[in-house]
């Protein structure tokens, strides 16, 4: 073994994806000690995803003094890439961690424009917003709103829209938005299909979530849909039925309207990032894996992402994960290779760390046992 790459995701709950990469790495140095180990942790749109790229490809963190949630001030970060590329967290500034009480009529992601905003100051060409974990149901309002949108009601008057007062909104004027933003690359990481609203829309299937009871989701459900019918009729751009539009409230769609950015599926945005196909090319096997191994796997998440472009590049793919249901086989069809479960023993299911850390680290050390004894 001359390379190897390790692109675990998080085991939810117990181990980090840094962790994971840190204990397979120590179980392949142990057997292979020449052997070079590249560690690319795996966040996907989620808290830690500007992290993760950090520790990919290097760069910094950004501290920003902004605005949270509820238009409280604190500090947030983001990443800013070697490159020029940013990575910026909604739930940096708007996320449901921040919130000391759910009222997704009242939070606002304008905090998220801010950093944004800092981004573009310092130089940003590309930019990646990972939007998971928001407490927020304002369409971006609030990040449009920071970057120079401007909303008006009935008289005219210019406001900040939050989920309560979607439905206030006549008018959407882009002209005085920051002009930076049309040379820069953006993209958002994206991995819902939910439309903006209706029973598959963002009030309806994630609102309840963020506090929201069933008089709540209605209001917010009626706000955007009136917003999106505003944003027809001022820019003529038709996102009701926009798939990944209803994510993080359905920031996704009014980060498409707005602004232009592209949706695309978490995985695939750091894959890109990472040059995934040029890191991989010469590797022996890419390791992978998560906490567990179901259905949801196979529509775009992880594990399946790395094993359809591995398999284009005829790189081999092993899974580690905590466990896998039935007809978890199916992967096999998405390019990885092999998959195995780290639970030892059948006993009841024991979210202890420590105790699956070292169930990670038996099962790979394993693996790296049968490897090298092929020599």
């Amino acid at each position: 073994m001359n390379k190897i790459l390790l692109m675990p995701d998080s085991f939810k709950g117990t181990i980090s994806s840094l962790e994971a990469c840190e204990i397979m790495q120590k179980c392949i140095n142990r057997h292979f000690p020449d052997c070079r180990v590249i560690s690319v942790p795996i966040a996907d749109g989620g808290e830690g995803t500007a992290e993760s790229f950090v520790y990919a490809l290097g760069g910094e963190m950004q501290a920003v003094s902004c605005k949270g949630p509820f238009f409280e001030d604190i500090t947030a970060h983001y990443a800013l890439l070697p490159d020029g590329t940013a990575v910026i967290e909604l739930a940096a500034a708007a996320g449901i961690t921040l919130a000391k009480t759910l009222d997704p009529l009242a939070a606002t992601t304008y905090g998220v424009g801010q950093l944004i905003l800092d981004a573009l100051d310092k130089g940003a060409k590309k930019l990646i917003l990972a939007i998971g974990g928001s407490a927020t149901n304002d369409f971006g309002c609030g990040i449009a709103a920071a970057l120079g949108v401007r909303f008006t009601d009935k008289s005219g008057s210019e406001f900040i829209p939050t989920g309560g007062t979607l439905a206030d909104v006549a008018h959407v004027d882009i002209s005085a938005a920051d002009s930076r933003l049309r040379d820069a690359r953006l993209v958002c990481m994206c991995d819902v299909t939910n439309v903006p609203y209706g029973a598959n829309g963002a009030a309806h299937v994630f609102a309840p979530q963020k506090g929201a009871d069933e008089r709540t989701v209605e209001l917010l459900d009626a706000g955007v849909k009136h917003l999106c019918d505003t944003v027809k009729a001022d820019l003529g751009i038709d996102v009701s039925g926009l798939q990944g539009g209803g994510a993080a409230g359905a920031t996704g769609a009014g980060m498409y309207a707005l602004f232009g950015f592209k949706l695309q599926a978490g995985i695939d945005v750091l894959l890109d990032t990472v040059h995934f196909e040029e890191l991989a090319a010469d590797a022996d096997m890419v390791f992978t894996g998560e906490g567990r191994l179901d259905s949801q796997t196979l529509g775009g998440k992880v594990v399946s992402g790395i094993g359809n472009r591995a398999k284009v590049i005829g790189v081999p793919v092993v899974a580690v994960v905590g466990g896998a249901k039935a007809g978890a086989e199916a992967i096999y069809d998405h390019g990885v290779t092999a998959i195995f479960t780290t639970n030892r023993l059948a006993e009841p299911f024991d979210p202890d760390p420590e105790k699956c850390k070292r169930n990670l680290e038996f099962s790979v050390d394993n693996i790296i046992r049968l490897l090298n004894g092929r020599k």
